[in-house]
This record gives C-alpha cells, sequence and structure tokens, in this order.
C-alpha cells in the first residue's frame, strides 16, 4: 500500500509506533485516539506519562514535531484526560 492509499489515521498510528518505544522506555505509553478531518491528532498519554512534568516536552517535542515533520497533513496534537 503506497503512502496516498494510507488513510491520515493509519499514517499517523505508523509514526507513533515509532515513537512508542522512546515513551515506553520512560514506562509510558501513547493511544491514539482520533484524528479530526482538520489533522489534529488526539492521544492519549499512560502510565508515567500520565502527571509527568515532563509530558508537555514529550508532547510538543517528541510527538507533535515527529508527526508534522513526517506527515504535512497535521495540524496539531492535543493529549486528552481521562
Amino acid at each position: 500500500m503506497t503512502q496516498q492509499e494510507q488513510t491520515l489515521s493509519d499514517r499517523v498510528s505508523n509514526i507513533l509506533d515509532l515513537i512508542r518505544p522512546a515513551v515506553q522506555s520512560d514506562g509510558g505509553d501513547i493511544e491514539l485516539v482520533d484524528v479530526t478531518d482538520e489533522g489534529v491528532v488526539h492521544i492519549r498519554l499512560h502510565g508515567a506519562c500520565v502527571g509527568c512534568p515532563s509530558s508537555t516536552m514529550t508532547l510538543r517535542v517528541g510527538i507533535e514535531k515527529n508527526l508534522k515533520d513526517n506527515i504535512p497533513e497535521v495540524t496539531g496534537v492535543v493529549a486528552l484526560e481521562d
């Protein structure tokens, strides 16, 4: 399947799968909740990421930057809380 044939959600999921091991190595995890038609990615952080002071940095520098660099349609990332 070519990149054009994959849905935006599939492409986001693939990038998150590449990022996930680094997050898991710190005791956390990332769940893809939704990708809106406007390109906003909704994720949920789990484990050690919940309440961690570094989670905002992880979200912006680690997750959002990687997604935007690799998928131009991504306009932002929002971390949802339980």
